[in-house]
């Protein structure tokens, strides 16, 4: 199974599970914005890190 950028976020201590939390009831309420692009614009997340991620993950 493939793992989500919130839970690999989460394992690399980058986001904590309240701030993946926040996001995802963010889509959930209507959002439809990416969740990368909510981590950075809520400034939960740096984009250089997010981007380190998803590279380190192939994406």
């Amino acid at each position: 199974m493939e793992e989500k950028i919130g839970e690999g976020l989460i394992k690399i201590g980058a986001m904590t599970k309240e701030q993946v939390e926040d996001i995802l009831e963010r889509q959930r309420t209507g959002n439809d914005s990416l969740f990368g692009v909510m981590a950075i614009e809520l400034g939960y997340v740096d984009d250089k890190i997010l981007l380190d991620y998803l590279e380190s993950k192939g994406l």
